[in-house]
């Protein structure tokens, strides 16, 4: 399944959840946009995980509880079409 993470934080926060997010390691890292240097404190990624409970685990404890998680989708043309 493929989750999207919003995990916003504040200035002060930003180097300290970089960090924890690199600690998790480089292949994480790179899963990982960052709208910070815009002035959006907010890490934003695209992951694979088993559930919910195992994308949270990628997020530092200290801004954990702000994060969103969100199990999202794609659809085919047909499956749009089939909606209507």
């Amino acid at each position: 399944m493929k989750y999207l993470i919003e995990s916003p934080h504040t200035k002060e926060e930003c180097a300290r959840e970089m960090d924890g997010i690199l600690a998790k390691g480089e292949k994480t890292l790179d899963n990982f946009y960052w709208g910070c240097s815009k002035g959006d404190h907010t890490a934003y990624a695209i992951v694979d995980a088993k559930n919910e409970s195992e994308v949270k685990q990628l997020i530092p404890d200290f801004v954990r509880d702000k994060a969103k998680v969100i199990q999202v989708d794609k659809f085919s043309p047909d499956q749009i079409r089939s909606f209507h």
